[in-house]
C-alpha cells in the first residue's frame, strides 16, 4: 500500500524575509476549528456559573415609582373672580340692559353652571361664538382668569331646580329636556341653565345656531328642525321657569386680593 506525503508548505519571499514561520492553510483550518470546539465545550460551564453566582441570584431592585404629576385644582377662585370681573357688571349687572345690535336683552349669569360659563367664555375667545365685545374681553382672559370669574357668578347663588315645571312645555321642549331639565336647569354642569332667563336671548341664540354665528354640533341640528314659532314657544316657555336665573348685583368696589 502506498501512501501519498502532505506537500510541503510553498514559502513565500516575503515570509522568508520576515522570519515568521508560516503555517500550512490546512494546519491553520485543524487549529480554528479545534479553537472553536473549545470554546463552544467551555460556554456552558461559563454561563452555569454565572447563574451560581451571588449577583445573578440577586432580586431585581424595584423600580422607583414616579411622583405623581402636579394638577391645577378643579373649578376656579370666586374671590378672585369678583376682583377680575369687576367689568362684566358694566353690561350683566345691569337689569333689562339691551345688546345694541342685534337688539335683545343682555344674558343674565347670576347663579349660571360654572362649566358651561368656562365653556361659553373659551367659545367667544375662540369664535365659535361671534360677539366683538366679548371676544375682546375674553381675549383679555387667561385660562385661570376664566375660572375663576366663572366661579363667581356661578356660586353667589346657583340655581336648583325646585318643582314641577311652570305652564305647558311645547312640544319641541321634550328634546331639550335631555340636557336642560324640564324645567330648565341644566342637568349637567356643562349644560347652560335656561330657567328665567330673558326669552329675546333664548330665542337670538338659537337664531344663531341656525345661521352659524353659534357652532355647536348638537344644537345647530336641533335648532336647524325649528320654525321661528318654535323658537318663539321654547323661549317664552323656558323664561318663566323658576327657580330663575337674575342679574347679579355690582359690588360697590372691586373686591380685595
Amino acid at each position: 500500500m502506498h501512501f501519498r506525503l502532505p506537500k510541503p508548505a510553498s514559502v513565500t519571499p516575503a515570509a522568508m524575509l520576515s522570519g515568521v514561520p508560516v503555517m500550512p492553510r490546512s494546519a491553520r483550518l485543524l487549529r480554528v476549528a479545534g479553537t472553536a470546539g473549545i470554546v463552544l465545550v467551555a460556554l456552558p460551564m461559563v454561563l452555569a456559573a454565572i447563574a451560581a453566582s451571588p449577583a445573578a441570584r440577586a432580586e431585581p431592585a424595584p423600580v422607583a415609582a414616579s411622583a405623581p404629576v402636579a394638577t391645577s385644582p378643579p373649578g376656579g377662585d370666586a374671590r378672585r373672580g369678583a376682583r377680575i370681573g369687576y367689568t362684566c357688571f358694566g353690561c350683566h349687572g345691569i337689569a333689562d340692559y339691551r345688546n345694541a345690535y342685534p337688539n335683545y336683552h343682555v344674558p343674565k349669569i347670576g347663579g349660571q353652571h360654572e362649566a358651561y360659563l368656562v365653556a361659553a367664555l373659551n367659545e367667544y375667545r375662540s369664535g365659535a361664538r361671534r360677539h366683538p365685545t366679548m371676544k375682546g374681553q375674553a381675549a383679555s382672559m387667561t385660562p385661570q382668569d376664566i375660572r375663576d370669574v366663572a366661579a363667581y357668578f356661578a356660586t353667589s347663588a346657583p340655581v336648583k331646580s325646585a318643582g314641577p315645571p311652570t305652564g305647558t312645555a311645547p312640544p319641541a321642549a321634550a328634546v331639550c329636556a335631555a340636557c336642560h331639565g324640564a324645567d330648565g336647569v341644566g342637568i349637567l354642569p356643562e349644560y347652560p341653565t335656561l330657567s328665567g332667563q330673558h326669552g329675546d336671548y333664548i330665542e337670538n341664540a338659537l337664531r344663531g345656531y341656525r345661521s352659524g354665528t353659534r357652532v355647536n354640533a348638537i344644537m345647530q341640528g336641533f335648532a336647524a328642525a325649528l320654525k321661528d314659532e318654535d323658537a318663539q314657544a321654547l323661549a317664552a316657555y323656558f323664561s318663566q321657569q323658576a327657580p330663575a336665573l337674575r342679574t347679579p348685583e355690582a359690588p360697590h368696589a372691586p373686591a380685595a386680593p
